[in-house]
């Protein structure tokens, strides 16, 4: 419960209409699209620009009330549920796109713009923003920042960090601090910008970002792969990286992730195989078409049975989209969808697909498994019932082994969906003990007071599947 007086005082700052603590408000705001978790917020404050932000922090720091900034919360780890209670802070009035810089090729924009608006406006312009995660219709780059979000794209041009030149950001104390700028070279000091991208408002509340562009591919050509082998579609994917040749794309999806998807999408994929590669290419229309010919000849090689160019941008469109539509195609099947993130070299994709369902057998539960196979981030996806306590206790376990057998194989635990809370009790199986140690000394030096969405990235105790009511 947030004091009367702190009320007065945030209100003052935001106008009373934009400070709601009413609980049929707070409510929407009490859980993400993370399965199992809700804790609801004290209050939901809207500010109007980066000087009511720093005027709220200083009050909320020096009272201990805890601040969680949101986009549209569409992430996959727990990041943006405020399990401790404090105060949901919302950037729906700073959504616009200050500049677009063709000398520079930048764009500078607010925290709240929706990341296929920002797409769609440097695309009329004829320049290209490559990070395109799958919530990109309606995810925010605040949030696509604070993730470090990548995508489909993210094999042959990186993630969000790629692309961040410059940050304004407000730390725990209020203090207004800029990082970067409109520069192709820049070591002077500490890389704060890197810092924050992926720092899930652990840090400071992002309220302004300056993003790197490219000119936009003049063509591009997709292709879909089949194969009757699960590792013959993964070791395709080791071949082709092998042979020099970075695609833009280069996806995995297993026969039971495409019967699903096809179920729901509807566009005559073929669900009688066991995996399908999703391939594109993009760039000067004689190095697709030379990369094009070659990733066909490697995919037939490894066993493909089959192997069809999109005729036109509407088919390969529709591929994309069902790609893009697997999570949601699976949330249908059972009442809870539990979304996971390993990540592995390239050249152990055919291993860790291997023990995946091994895994899934070994616990008797089912796990459908897609992802970007070209940069060796899979999306083991486990379609289960919370309310049914042995499986979700059998799927622990599962992603538990899932986890340790990515690190095995010299992977990590999350290649783009975050830490949060769900990955967090994991996170020194990545880094260790010292890693661990100098990150909370990070930590404690932007935030001692400890408000900035407390709780996530750093565990206080073992990960738990359980809804978290206040």
């Amino acid at each position: 419960m947030i004091p009367n007086s702190i009320k007065e005082q945030i209100s003052a700052i935001v106008g009373a209409e934009n400070y709601d603590d009413y609980k049929t408000g707070r409510l929407v705001y009490s859980f993400d699209a993370t399965p199992n978790f809700q804790s609801m917020p004290d209050a939901v404050v809207s500010p109007r620009n980066t000087d009511e932000i720093s005027r709220i922090l200083k009050i909320c720091n020096s009272s201990g009330i805890p601040i969680v900034p949101r986009g549209s919360g569409t992430n996959l780890c727990a990041g943006t549920c405020p399990t401790e209670g404090g105060i949901v802070l919302l950037f729906k009035y700073m959504n616009s796109i200050l500049e677009i810089d063709e000398e520079n090729l930048t764009i500078t924009v607010q925290p709240g713009v929706i990341t296929l608006d920002m797409i769609n406006a440097v695309e009329a312009k004829g320049l290209f923003y490559p990070p395109d995660p799958s919530s990109m219709k309606i995810s925010t780059i605040g949030g696509n920042i604070n993730e470090n979000s990548g995508g489909l794209r993210g094999l042959k041009y990186g993630v969000t960090r790629d692309y961040v030149m410059a940050l304004e950001i407000v730390l725990a104390n209020g203090d207004i601090m800029r990082t970067g700028g409109k520069l192709a070279k820049d070591v002077a000091g500490y890389d704060f910008t890197r810092l924050f991208v992926g720092s899930e408002g652990t840090l400071g509340i992002i309220t302004e970002a300056t993003l790197k562009l490219i000119p936009l591919p003049e063509t591009k050509k997709t292709m879909l792969a089949l194969y009757e082998d699960l590792e013959a579609a993964a070791t395709t994917v080791s071949k082709i990286i092998a042979n020099k040749i970075i695609p833009t794309t280069l996806e995995f999806l297993d026969q039971p992730t495409l019967k699903v998807v096809e179920a729901y999408a509807q566009i005559g994929l073929p669900t009688d195989v066991q995996a399908v590669l999703l391939i594109e290419q993009d760039g000067p229309q004689e190095i697709v078409d030379r990369d094009m010919q070659l990733m066909a000849e490697i995919c037939q090689s490894e066993r493909a049975i089959s192997v069809q160019v999109a005729q036109t941008e509407a088919e390969a469109e529709a591929l994309r989209t069902a790609r893009r539509s697997a999570l949601s195609a699976l949330a249908r099947l059972k009442p809870t969808t539990i979304l996971e993130d390993a990540t592995v070299p390239r050249s152990e994709i055919a291993n860790m697909v291997k023990a995946i369902n091994e895994i899934a057998s070994k616990h008797n539960v089912s796990i459908c498994t897609f992802g970007h196979a070209g940069d060796g981030n899979l999306h083991p996806t486990c379609p289960t019932d919370a309310r049914d306590k042995d499986e979700m206790e059998r799927v622990e376990k599962a992603f538990a082994e899932i986890f340790e057998k990515a690190i095995e194989l010299g992977g990590t635990i999350t290649g783009e969906h975050g830490v949060g809370i769900m990955k967090a009790p994991y996170l020194e199986l990545k880094l260790g003990k010292e890693g661990m140690a100098a990150m909370k000394a990070v930590k404690a030096a932007f935030d001692p007071n400890n408000i900035m969405n407390p709780g996530k990235v750093i565990a206080k105790d073992s990960r738990k599947r359980v809804v978290v009511t206040k």
